[in-house]
């Protein structure tokens, strides 16, 4: 990163990687973005959000080295045994502060509980699917956690990019593993709940693609960051597994991607007296939100050029170092200054905290 003002482009030539979590960020916020990535301040930390993404982290640490131990004889039991196993381990070296004992004991039975709703809804299936890769491709990173994804998206149609100008946008996924004709990126997130409507509609067509456009509209009342940022990061991902494809000489298969939640404590039980867990996961496939059929039809490929296009002019602009907030100012005071971490050094929030009306 490098540091400047607003005026000054963030970026020139070809660059990158820029990870798709600052752009959901500059759609947030275009001066957020510059100070969290730009400037590189320090925000004010969000202690719970904090606690719960290194619970997480555990968890997908956990899964994944589950995930790539060679064992031939793979069932439920073996891959929950090593999965717990190596919990155990994560868990003794946590530091996190708990007000008892008792409460420490719990959050580790929530961790359990979540690992085991995990094999019984889609890890055994998972771990076979990785098998099935490897043996198809010769070598190659198949298993993180974190494992990264890039899309390359050219600026050379902008006004203030020379030919060939380019930027890169990375996008983690924690595995990818052969599913039939397709190769699936998987990603461990705390919750859906970034995701919006997209948790409650199942293709592109229609209310998804209504509400993406909106956002973009300066004369709709329709201010949705995380899920056009969700939309975002599907196409990046669905870029770079094409990507990986084409090294691992899979270019005949077909990509898709799928989030599972590892923190939703909406599907969880507990029952205090036996002190026992049981929870659920809901895995989700972003792959037909984001797919359009008409560029489907056309490309053979899982692509969606509206939100790819739209893409490529956000990532333009955020190069070229447009950050002033006063287009969306009203929506962003209300939906993002109240939570943001720089607030005691935005000028925009200052003076608009200072104006005096009249």
């Amino acid at each position: 990163m490098t540091d400047g003002v607003s005026d000054t482009p963030a970026n020139a030539g070809t660059v990158g990687p820029i990870p798709i979590e600052g752009v959901t960020t500059y759609l947030r916020c275009p001066r957020q973005y510059e100070y969290a990535h730009v400037q590189e301040l320090e925000g004010e930390r969000d202690e719970a959000a904090a606690t719960i993404e290194d619970r997480v982290a555990i968890l997908k640490t956990a899964i994944c080295d589950a995930l790539d131990r060679d064992e031939a004889d793979r069932d439920r039991t073996t891959l929950l045994d090593a999965a717990r196993a190596r919990l155990e381990t994560l868990w003794e070296d946590h530091d996190e502060r708990f007000h008892s004992v008792a409460q420490r004991r719990h959050e580790r039975r929530v961790l359990e509980a979540t690992l085991e709703a995990y094999v019984d809804a889609v890890g055994l299936e998972h771990a076979s699917g990785i098998d099935r890769l490897r043996s198809a491709i010769d070598g190659g990173e198949v298993i993180g956690p974190e494992c990264s994804l890039s899309s390359t998206q050219s600026l050379s149609e902008t006004a203030t990019a020379d030919e060939g100008d380019a930027v890169t946008i990375s996008a983690p996924i924690d595995y990818c593993y052969a599913d039939g004709s397709s190769i699936v990126g998987v990603r461990f997130v705390p919750t859906l709940r970034p995701l919006g409507l997209l948790r409650y509609r199942s293709d592109w067509e229609g209310a998804v693609a209504e509400q993406f456009t909106d956002h973009f509209d300066p004369e709709a009342d329709v201010f949705e960051p995380s899920f056009v940022g969700a939309l975002f990061e599907t196409a990046v991902v669905l870029d770079g597994l094409r990507n990986r494809c084409k090294r691992f000489g899979l270019e005949d298969r077909t990509c898709r991607y799928v989030q599972i939640p590892l923190a939703d404590r909406s599907r969880t039980a507990v029952n205090w007296v036996q002190e026992t867990v049981e929870t659920t996961l809901e895995p989700i496939d972003l792959t037909d939100r984001y797919v359009d059929h008409h560029t489907y039809g056309m490309t053979h490929e899982h692509r969606n050029r509206t939100i790819d296009d739209r893409l490529e002019r956000v990532v333009a602009d955020l190069t070229a170092g447009a950050f002033d907030p006063t287009d969306r100012w009203e929506q962003l005071s209300s939906e993002v200054c109240p939570d943001c971490a720089y607030t005691v050094c935005c000028e925009d929030y200052i003076a608009a905290e200072v104006r005096f009306d009249g």
